[in-house]
């Protein structure tokens, strides 16, 4: 009853925190991307890239803004790593392999931040802070830029312009991602999380054995790794590691540090497009999706069959005693229903349906809160079909805020939907059909299916989180995980940007007696049942033969 009600005050104080950042950082946001105003530091930046801050992009220009921007990323940390030997802060670690490289280098460019490898033996401090942690950044940044331009293709009328990327991507990290992944920083250096450029300490253990303790700028990469829904650990065990994530307070804090910005960016749209009411819509279609998947996690593992789990009081394995079942549970919904892909416990250590409702976090999208940018965009785009839905069964010409969705507009809408199922499942077969790949499963049976399913999906919808029964760490697994990470992060962005262009060219549509209330309690039910709908028809067989399979034997 005690670790019950433990659990219960965990997730209310979390909503408590929530909601109280969730109007000012909304507000500050929508502030950021509408402001014409350009700091002195922007305005330095904007000339250093030869960027013109004024000038308006149509989505053809912002779309190719993105994929540059991003290509140009993935050449410069894929040449870091494997040139690292050969640079200071190196540790004496050997240059990166190429697949390795590569896998890596999409990993973080496309925030998903999937690790093959040991972060503490393989990347030297100048891979991890000037490479992987400002990725952490400018990923981000574009998630939200990406996001942003959607917004302004409801908000604006008969012009077809989405604002400017370049502005977009700067302000998201000057302004939002910067300051408070500072803040972020110090708190968990004041609660104990390692900082600091040392080289690795050599220890003397109780049986008298030697063992080198590696330090490094960890505090900062935690802070923004979880702002930023990034998920890349320094080390090899993540936030289960007590450098990254000393104790209970600091777990709250961290689950927190990842919910935060996806929570507040539908205050932000709101904003934009002149309702607070429909920002409030969203933001409650996301809150239902993740509170019930924390009680169906936390359930399932806290009555978890078996005499050893239960005189645990839950299913232990795998879990850290630090945090127990409950705040892994909420830790392992929050990081799934986001892309931040970082873990305090094994994900493949948790009961079988418990395992499975995580990986339908990721199926559905990760709108629930999603991560930073795309949990918006996708929940936008769910919302798109949602209204498509209902005039379906009105007889009408659907809209939403104001603009009709069209043919075009739909086929959009459903290619976005359509990518990440399409490459999840075309590489999951494709791997279980090959004799190669199936060496790498460590169990085998619905569990074995359920790890390489939970890998696929995982890079696909850009999170990085893995069961950990996998050896993804082969020239197979490292070079078409990185292909369906970019592949799962930037052909979503097409479709995305071109449904913006095409809502921003059109004339604004007048409210009628007829039009849907997309700002009501309704209409957030009506999203609800959109996203379980359509994650449910797509991988409702492949969930039946992994988690279900193995949970019903």
């Amino acid at each position: 009853m005690n670790s019950t009600l433990a659990g219960v005050l965990q997730v209310g104080a979390l909503i408590a925190a929530l909601a109280l950042v969730h109007r000012p950082l909304g507000d500050h946001m929508a502030r950021t991307y509408s402001s014409t105003r350009h700091l002195r530091v922007e305005r330095w930046i904007y000339r250093a890239i030869g960027a013109n801050p004024a000038a308006e992009q149509r989505w053809p220009a912002y779309l190719r803004g993105v994929l540059a921007f991003s290509a140009v990323s993935v050449l410069f940390l894929y040449l870091l790593q494997r040139l690292q030997n050969r640079l200071p802060l190196s540790l004496g670690f050997r240059p990166v392999s190429p697949d390795q490289a590569f896998n890596t280098a999409a990993s973080f460019v496309t925030n998903t931040n999937w690790q093959s490898y040991s972060g503490e033996t393989t990347m030297g401090n100048l891979v991890q802070t000037g490479g992987l942690a400002v990725q952490n950044f400018v990923s981000a940044a574009v998630g939200m830029a990406v996001a942003v331009a959607l917004v302004r293709g409801f908000a604006h009328t008969r012009t077809g312009e989405l604002g400017n990327f370049w502005t977009d991507l700067v302000r998201g990290v000057v302004r939002i991602l910067l300051p408070v992944a500072t803040l972020a920083a110090i708190a968990l250096v004041a609660a104990g999380a390692v900082q600091n450029f040392a080289s690795p300490q050599e220890i003397t253990t109780v049986s008298g054995a030697t063992q080198h303790l590696p330090g490094g700028a960890v505090a900062s990469q935690e802070a923004i790794k979880e702002l930023g829904t990034n998920g890349g650990g320094f080390f090899n065990a993540n936030s289960a590691h007590p450098y990254e994530n000393p104790d209970a307070l600091t777990n709250l804090f961290e689950i927190f540090l990842l919910l935060v910005i996806p929570f507040s960016l539908p205050r932000t749209f709101g904003r934009l497009v002149g309702s607070a009411r429909q920002g409030y819509a969203i933001v409650a279609a996301m809150g239902v999706i993740w509170l019930g998947a924390v009680i169906a996690v936390t359930v399932l593992e806290s009555a978890h069959p078996g005499s050893a789990a239960q005189a645990a009081g839950g299913a232990m394995e795998g879990k850290e005693t630090r945090f127990g079942v409950r705040a892994s549970s909420l830790f392992a919904v929050s990081t799934t229903m986001t892309s931040t892909g970082a873990v305090d416990a094994s994900q493949s250590s948790f009961s079988a349906l418990g395992g499975g409702v995580l990986l339908l976090g990721m199926m559905l999208g990760e709108v629930a809160p999603g991560g930073v940018g795309s949990g918006l965009y996708g929940m936008l785009i769910i919302a798109v079909i949602a209204v498509f839905i209902a005039g379906l069964m009105v007889g009408r010409t659907p809209e939403y805020l104001g603009k009709k969705i069209r043919p075009r507009e739909m086929k959009l809408a459903a290619c976005y939907i359509l990518i990440t199922p399409a490459l999840v499942l075309a590489f999951t077969g494709t791997a279980l059909a090959l004799a190669t790949p199936q060496l790498s499963i460590l169990n085998s049976g619905p569990h074995g299916f359920s790890e390489i399913l939970y890998a696929y999906t995982s890079a696909a919808n850009n999170n990085g989180s893995a069961f950990a029964g996998l050896n993804a760490d082969t020239q197979w697994f490292n070079t078409t995980l990185g292909l369906t990470m970019l592949l799962g992060r930037f052909l979503p962005m097409v479709f995305v940007l071109a449904l913006a262009g095409s809502l921003a060219g059109q004339r604004p549509v007048p409210a009628s007696a007829g039009t849907l209330k997309t700002q009501k309690p309704l209409f957030s039910g009506l999203l609800v049942g959109a996203v379980l709908i359509v994650a449910g028809l797509t991988f409702f067989p492949a969930l039946a033969l992994g988690p279900l399979a193995e949970g019903l034997s």
